[in-house]
């Protein structure tokens, strides 16, 4: 049932193929949001959007990688093209890479993760926040990991971008306060999606383990996850930037 937390507003959405990205366009798109989608993978974006507009809402894609520079300021000179503005945004693309212990790690698999997981959020922010200031304000949410609150193991170039995301949660956060724009982090905990079902398949009983570390014991839905980013999205924590909120069933606190 929507409540319309985010009536009237115009939202992005990085990483939207997908996981936590699609789930959270569909719940953004379900409080009244009109949604922008973007990834790399084109089909997936035109069929999620089909099934946004068949539903009522007001929903549009474009094709892009976030670790280039180019491809991040198109989607946000995208959205205001098309809606005037840009209110809320959540950047979520990423990638998991291989579970190899730190002193095996390719420099290819490290640069890869970093590109995307702190570049791009990079690339993001800095158009999300000239768009918003143009505006006069907004809420951008980053997707970090509980990755980036505590170590993984055989994960180091993952642990470390998440890290960064947090970091740069924080400074852009407290960067732009004073001028109405609100910067948070998520941190989920382990959640179906394609990163988490690459890493259960080769790496058999992880599963099973991170659900025995999970107090709630088992593994998030992406709709779960997405319902904290639109209430971050929304205007009912005007007074919360540079916050990083675990989702994570208790994780971190065990």
């Amino acid at each position: 049932m929507s409540s319309d937390l985010l009536l009237g507003k115009v939202v992005l959405i990085t990483g939207a193929s997908s996981g936590i990205g699609a789930a959270t366009a569909e719940a953004c798109a379900q409080e009244g949001a009109a949604v922008v989608l973007t990834a790399r993978r084109e089909d997936r974006l035109a069929e999620l959007t089909e099934r946004l507009r068949a539903k009522g809402a007001r929903a549009s894609y474009v094709v892009g990688d976030v670790a280039v520079a180019q491809d991040a300021k198109r989607a946000v000179d995208f959205t205001v093209a098309e809606h005037g503005r840009l209110d809320g945004a959540f950047n979520n693309a990423g990638i998991g890479g291989d579970r190899t212990p730190l002193h095996l790690m390719s420099d290819e698999v490290y640069e890869t993760i970093m590109d995307t997981n702190v570049r791009g959020v990079f690339n993001c922010l800095r158009h999300e926040l000239a768009a918003m200031l143009e505006g006069g304000g907004g809420a951008i949410v980053n997707n970090s990991s509980v990755g980036g609150l505590v170590a993984i193991p055989a994960a180091a170039p993952y642990v470390a971008s998440k890290h960064a995301v947090i970091g740069l949660t924080r400074a852009a956060a407290d960067e732009y306060a004073h001028q109405s724009v609100r910067v948070n982090a998520i941190a989920p905990g382990t959640t179906r999606s394609e990163i988490t079902r690459d890493w259960f398949g080769r790496n058999p009983g992880m599963e099973e383990l991170a659900n025995s570390l999970t107090p709630q014991g088992r593994t998030a839905e992406p709709e779960e996850i997405a319902q904290a980013v639109v209430w971050l999205l929304s205007d009912r924590c005007p007074f919360l930037t540079g916050a990083v909120v675990p989702v994570d069933g208790g994780f971190v606190n065990r």
